[in-house]
């Protein structure tokens, strides 16, 4: 039988999240092991949750020993997890496609993750390479469609070698792919002050899938009367993305165009060292996976001056979707902080270490009084 204590001590067991550590090639492990510095501080702070975490040594070491950056059951092995926390994956030694199509992309497919959510803005004491804008006047979320498109996988190459050699790139756009991430798209617009969206395409040029994404963004937006919505071709974006970035808030785009406009968006913002990712399956049917976008950075591997920023906030991207919003919103305040007060990395003209900027994030958590 259940007594009342037995009640009121199950309510207060702390919840207890399971975390796959995927920390891979390059500077990948040195900012996964700052993150999870930063989400045990962050636990022990709430008291209300806690994490348990499994590393898998996934990436291009093991594809040099095995020939294969993960097993053949990987995406079993980590099933089960409520989250996966990703470093960066690529070698010098290791051709570019062989380690994406090896390990991010199979997890992000196979898990169906088909929203890949970019939020973008200027922290406090970092300083954009835009003359004149600074912290609230660059503040943007990029959705990125993450399932098909651009990198459905599909083509080929023929006659290798011969002078009339082919090969084919296959795009591949489908009515539910397209649907699907423009509702979340206008879902995620509506729930930020602005409730303003951009539909980014090259239907000009592309008349077939570009031109579908055109209708059933139309379609969609009839569902969202409160969202304010306009389009834009790929090329111009990046014009008005330099120029005026006050017009701008959530931005929607293929899994390419929306590839290379974040890529932008982090530089403008000063550094792609505080650009974070979340790979999301909004059904929650698998675990969702959270990775920074700065890649595996080989210039940089083992210096111990990779900047940690992109890594902290997309813990702060995973702490949301796990349900602690709280936990979130308080790690990314001691990022704001610890950045307003000039600890930074050498990427945004600072010269602290990863390390000494991840001590002052925990500290920052530690002391808030909030």
């Amino acid at each position: 039988m259940t007594t009342p204590k037995d009640a009121t001590a199950a309510r207060q067991a702390p919840r207890s999240y399971r975390i796959a550590s995927i920390p891979a090639d390059g500077i990948g492990p040195e900012v996964i092991a700052a993150g999870l510095q930063a989400l045990e501080v962050l636990a022990r702070r709430d008291g209300g949750f806690t994490f348990e975490v499994a590393e898998f040594d996934w990436g291009s070491e093991r594809y040099k020993s095995t020939g294969a950056l993960m097993p053949e059951d990987g995406r079993e092995q980590i099933k089960d997890f409520d989250a996966i926390f990703f470093g960066a994956v690529g070698a010098p030694d290791v051709p570019d496609h062989v380690t994406l199509w090896g390990l991010r992309l199979p997890i992000c497919q196979g898990f169906d993750q088909y929203a890949n959510v970019r939020p973008t803005k200027i922290l406090p004491g970092i300083t954009s390479p835009l003359a004149g804008v600074g912290p609230g006047d660059l503040d943007w979320v990029i959705v990125r469609e993450n399932s098909e498109g651009e990198y459905s996988g599909n083509g080929g190459r023929a006659h290798q070698g011969m002078p009339e050699e082919v090969g084919t790139e296959v795009s591949i756009f489908t009515r539910t792919g397209v649907t699907r991430i423009m509702r979340y798209a206008f879902e995620l617009a509506r729930s930020r002050p602005r409730k303003l969206l951009t539909v980014v395409t090259k239907s000009n040029a592309q008349r077939f899938g570009m031109v579908m994404w055109d209708e059933i963004a139309a379609e969609v937006a009839k569902d969202f009367p409160d969202v304010t919505w306009d389009k834009m071709l790929v090329d111009a974006m990046t014009v008005r993305m330099v120029k005026d970035p006050k017009s701008l808030d959530t931005i929607v785009a293929t899994n390419l165009h929306a590839d290379i406009l974040s890529d932008l968006a982090g530089a403008l913002a000063g550094s792609l060292g505080v650009a974070p990712t979340g790979n999301i399956d909004p059904e929650r049917r698998y675990p969702s996976m959270f990775e920074p976008i700065h890649g595996s950075a080989f210039d940089i591997t083992g210096k111990g001056i990779a900047n940690p920023v992109a890594t902290f906030w997309t813990a702060s991207q995973m702490l949301d979707h796990l349900g602690e919003p709280a936990a979130a919103t308080r790690l990314m305040r001691a990022v704001e902080k610890v950045c307003a007060d000039g600890i930074l990395t050498p990427d945004v003209d600072g010269t602290a270490t990863t390390q000494e900027v991840t001590d002052a994030v925990c500290e920052a958590i530690r002391s808030e009084n909030i």
